[in-house]
């Protein structure tokens, strides 16, 4: 009896499915069917072939970089992104270019994107170099902070935090990254320079003028560091 009631409320139901649906018909509505659209995945042979398109386009951007043909490395390197979007070494090449070709915006988007997904010390020193060359200067510091962070005893990085923090007017910040990277590099007349003025800056004389001794040994017929020892003598 309850298997007889149940199939009662089944027939019931679809009877009354049956009837909404002739209803909707009268109405003039048109039902369309759900299709499943299939995703196919690529096959190891596709993505063989398109890794092979994708290198044959970076030897052929690299020949056209000898070359100085940078419109054709620019063409060649988005093309090859087209077939494979992350190709993250490819995204790295166009980066640099847009870099070393002085486009520092697009440099900067490029870096942006490339960071989540690669977190590589030299990405960090590249953007902080696009943001510094657009005078972002605070970004620039954070950006130089982070490759600092992965490569901790590099002058390099330390000096070119130093010039960032100048550049923001962190006189102090900047004193110990110049000491630590003059430290290293010991004859960048440059550096020592910036160090100078930073100690001048804040107001400490005599340490500004140890570094602008170091300077004179360096350099002893530098005229302008000799009046710099003068003036400094004489206050």
């Amino acid at each position: 009896m309850r298997l007889l009631l149940k199939n009662r409320a089944v027939r019931k139901f679809v009877r009354s499915i049956r009837a909404r649906v002739q209803s909707v018909e009268d109405r003039g509505a048109i039902l369309i069917e759900e299709t499943y659209i299939p995703h196919p995945k690529k096959s190891p042979r596709t993505s063989a072939v398109e890794l092979q398109q994708v290198r044959s386009l970076v030897r052929l951007a690299e020949k056209a970089f000898a070359q100085s043909k940078v419109e054709e490395v620019e063409r060649l390197l988005i093309q090859a992104l087209t077939i494979s979007p992350n190709a993250y070494d490819v995204r790295a090449q166009l980066a640099k270019l847009y870099l070393v070709t002085e486009r520092e915006p697009k440099a900067e988007a490029m870096y942006r994107e490339l960071l989540p997904h690669c977190d590589d010390v030299s990405f960090h020193a590249n953007l902080g170099l696009a943001y510094y060359r657009q005078a972002k200067y605070i970004e620039a510091c954070q950006a130089y902070q982070e490759a600092l962070n992965r490569d901790p005893k590099s002058a390099d990085r330390s000096a070119a935090l130093g010039r960032a923090c100048i550049a923001a007017h962190r006189f102090k910040e900047a004193v110990p990254l110049l000491e630590k990277a003059t430290a290293r590099l010991c004859r960048d007349i440059e550096l020592l320079h910036l160090l100078a003025e930073c100690h001048l800056q804040l107001g400490d004389a005599v340490k500004a003028e140890e570094v602008y001794r170091r300077i004179n040994k360096l350099e002893p017929y530098n005229e302008e560091v000799k009046a710099k020892l003068s003036t400094l003598a004489q206050g």
